[in-house]
C-alpha cells in the first residue's frame, strides 16, 4: 500500500518551482576499478523531496556524498540554482547534510548544537539566538533548548539534527537514512512530522534510503537505484502501479510474476504454462505474436474465490498452502497445480463477504481483470 502524507498532497498540488534546481549529468564514481555510480543523470525540482531508494551498496549514500562535497566526482557535473559545485569545497556549498547518526555534539546543549553551524560562520550573536529559537519551534523542541542530547529519545535527537540543519537556510538539504535509528512505531509517526516540517520550510530535499515505505510516505519523487544506476524514477504511485522492469516491480512491495508469450492466434492473450485459462492483458502494440512476455500483478489486484468463477481467461486455482493474518488485511499464498506460488491480498471488508473464509489446504480459485497486470521489459 503507498501512503501520502497531507504534506506531500498539498505540496505535489502547488509545487511550481524551476523544474531544473538540481542538475545531476552524467556523474561517475569509482572506488579504483569498482564503479559506485554509473553515469546517472537526473534533474531535481525547487522545494521537491526527492528520494533515492535502493538496497545496500546501490550507490545512493554515494551520490548524496558527492552532492555534499564528502566525495570527489570521478566524471560528470552537478549544478544547485545554476552553480557548478566541482571547484567548491563542503563549507562552502548552499547544501546542508543530516546524517545517519544525527552526529549531535553530547557535550553541547540542544541550542548549542543548533547555533554551532551560525556561530562558525561568525553570525551576529541576537541573529543566532533569533534563527536557533525559530528552528527549534519548528520542530517542536523549544522546551528542551538547555537538555543535552542523551537527555532525549531518539525521536527528539532527530528534530534536534533537523534544526541544526534548517537553521543554516541550505539551497539543498540532504537525509541519509533518516529514520534509521528509531524503532518501527515511532519512525511511522516521524515521517509524517518531517515531510509536514520539509513542506512548512519550502526546502528543497534530497534523501536516502532503503525504507520503501520511508521513500513513498514522504517524497514526491523516487529514484530506483540498482547497481550504481536509476533503474526508475516517478512519483510513488507511478513506480509502485507501472514498474519499468522486473527489478523495479520486485523491489517496490511484492508482486506476482507471470512468465509466458503472445499467442498466436490472439495477441491480447498470453499463454502461460502454469495457468488454468490464458491471461489477457493489455501490452505494447509492438509486440509480435508468440513474443516472450513477463507480467506483473500485485498481490492485492487478485481475487481469491471459495467457488470456481466463470471466467475465460485470467482465472487459475489451486492449493491454500499459507496464511499470514495483517490485522486490516490478510494474506494468503495458493500453490497451483503446476507449483506456481501465487500471493493474494484480501482485505477484512472483502474477507467478510466471502461465502466461507478459505482454511489450510483448501482448494481455491483466483481472477483478476483485464487493467491488473504490467507488461514489465524483457
Amino acid at each position: 500500500m503507498i501512503n501520502m502524507t497531507p504534506s506531500k498532497i498539498q505540496k505535489s498540488a502547488s509545487c511550481t518551482g524551476d523544474p531544473n534546481f538540481i542538475q545531476i549529468i552524467d556523474v561517475v564514481k569509482k572506488f579504483g576499478s569498482s564503479t559506485a555510480v554509473d553515469h546517472v543523470s537526473l534533474n531535481i525540482a525547487k522545494n521537491e523531496v526527492f528520494g533515492l531508494l535502493g538496497s545496500s551498496g546501490c550507490g545512493k549514500s554515494t551520490l548524496l556524498r558527492m552532492m555534499a562535497g564528502l566525495e570527489t566526482l570521478t566524471s560528470g557535473r552537478i549544478l544547485i540554482d545554476g552553480i557548478d559545485l566541482a571547484s567548491m569545497p563542503p563549507y562552502h556549498r548552499p547544501v546542508n547534510m543530516m546524517f545517519q547518526s544525527y552526529a549531535l555534539f553530547p557535550h553541547m546543549t540542544v541550542e548549542g548544537n543548533v547555533a554551532y553551524g551560525l556561530k562558525q560562520e561568525s553570525v551576529p550573536k541576537q541573529e543566532i539566538k533569533e534563527r536557533v529559537q525559530s528552528a527549534l519551534e519548528l520542530v517542536q523542541m523549544q522546551d528542551y533548548a538547555k537538555r543535552q542530547p542523551h537527555q532525549l529519545s531518539g525521536g527528539q535527537q532527530q528534530r534536534v539534527a533537523l534544526a541544526r540543519s534548517l537553521v543554516k537556510r541550505p539551497k539543498l538539504l540532504l537525509l541519509d537514512e533518516p529514520m534509521s535509528a528509531l524503532d518501527k512505531k515511532i519512525r511511522q509517526k516521524t515521517q509524517f512530522e518531517l515531510g509536514n516540517i520539509l513542506y512548512k520550510v519550502g526546502v528543497t530535499c534530497m534523501m536516502v534510503t532503503h525504507d520503501q515505505e520511508e521513500a513513498m510516505t514522504m517524497a514526491d519523487r523516487i529514484a530506483v537505484m540498482s547497481a550504481g544506476k536509476i533503474a526508475q524514477i516517478g512519483t510513488p504511485n507511478d513506480v509502485y502501479e507501472f514498474p519499468n522492469s522486473r527489478f523495479s516491480a520486485e523491489f517496490i512491495g511484492s508482486t506476482n510474476m507471470f512468465e509466458g508469450e503472445l499467442s498466436d492466434d490472439d495477441s491480447d492473450l498470453v499463454i502461460c504454462p502454469y495457468l488454468d485459462t490464458p491471461l489477457q492483458t493489455r501490452h505494447p502494440n509492438n509486440l509480435p505474436k508468440g513474443a516472450p512476455i513477463t507480467i506483473s500483478i500485485r498481490p492485492e489486484r487478485i481475487r481469491l474465490h471459495t467457488q470456481k468463477p466463470q471466467a475465460d481467461s485470467n482465472c487459475t486455482h489451486g492449493v491454500l498452502e499459507q496464511i499470514a493474518y495483517m490485522g486490516s488485511y490478510t494474506l494468503f499464498y495458493i500453490r497451483c497445480t503446476s507449483g506456481k506460488m501465487i500471493e493474494v491480498n484480501v482485505s477484512r471488508q472483502v474477507l467478510g463477504q466471502l461465502e466461507s473464509v478459505p482454511h489450510y489446504d483448501d482448494a481455491v480459485w483466483l481472477s483478476w481483470d483485464l487493467d491488473s497486470g504490467v507488461v514489465l521489459a524483457q
